[in-house]
């Protein structure tokens, strides 16, 4: 029987990463994405047409919806959540509208993603839901402080529904990627927090899937910001950020 996998932000890098990977593994493949041009553009050059494409703004709540619908009439064995994006400034500086909507992707939408997929799977007790947090969130971030705060919410709300949800023998695991060869940095408008050389999609697409065929909960990529982490969890808190806020302040 064919598998399914749903990946949102697909038409992004790593959502692109993702498609490529998870349809060369023999997977049924359902991206998401507000472009449909976008999508259609993927669907035709990575899986030769067969991805299933679903146009939704995550960002709201009509998107949301969509998403939830589709994954009710879809049973998945993988969810991907990638679907997400930053800002950068001062938090009273910047709009609060783009803030709200921030938090939307990169929370809500998720939240609502995992909850319906986790319906399926742990009554079948089995499957597999990849969240895409971020090194950024392992310490307070200011200048991006609604995506620093994003990220960490998605690293421990995944471990806390992954330990509910292993009984089931379903896994949920927290991909913590470093600085990705992406648009992301286009996207927020300032190369903060750039730190090092980037991997690829392709690189973190690869450290996640090992983690899922390993059933390992939490990923780190690169590995060297598990001591950055480490760091984090020993050092005065104001220290930290006050570090976080030179860096993120560029």
């Amino acid at each position: 029987m064919t598998k399914t996998a749903l990946i949102t932000g697909a038409t992004g890098g790593i959502g692109r990463a993702f498609t490529a990977e998870l349809h060369r593994r023999g997977y049924q493949v359902i991206i998401t994405g507000r472009s449909t041009e976008k999508l259609t553009e993927l669907s035709q050059t990575v899986t030769d047409g067969a991805a299933q494409i679903v146009a939704a703004d995550l960002g709201t709540q009509t998107g949301i919806e969509t998403l939830v619908d589709v994954i009710r009439s879809n049973p998945l064995d993988i969810l991907v959540n990638n679907a997400g994006f930053g800002t950068h400034g001062a938090f009273s500086d910047l709009d609060i509208d783009r803030e709200l909507e921030q938090a939307t992707v990169n929370m809500t939408a998720l939240m609502a993603s995992t909850h319906e997929a986790l319906q399926s799977m742990t009554a079948r007790r089995t499957g597999a839901i990849v969240n895409i947090a971020s090194v950024a969130g392992f310490q307070p971030l200011p200048y991006m402080a609604t995506y620093g705060a994003s990220k960490a919410f998605v690293d421990k709300f995944s471990l806390a529904v992954g330990a509910e949800a292993r009984k089931s023998g379903v896994l949920v695991t927290s991909v913590n990627p470093g600085p990705v060869d992406t648009d992301f940095f286009d996207v927020v408008g300032s190369d903060a927090v750039n730190l090092g050389r980037a991997l690829s999609p392709e690189q973190i697409v690869a450290f996640a899937m090992t983690a899922v065929d390993k059933h390992r909960s939490r990923v780190v990529a690169p590995r060297a910001f598990r001591a950055m982490e480490a760091l984090t969890r020993v050092l005065p808190a104001p220290w930290v950020t006050r570090a976080a806020a030179i860096v993120a302040g560029r």
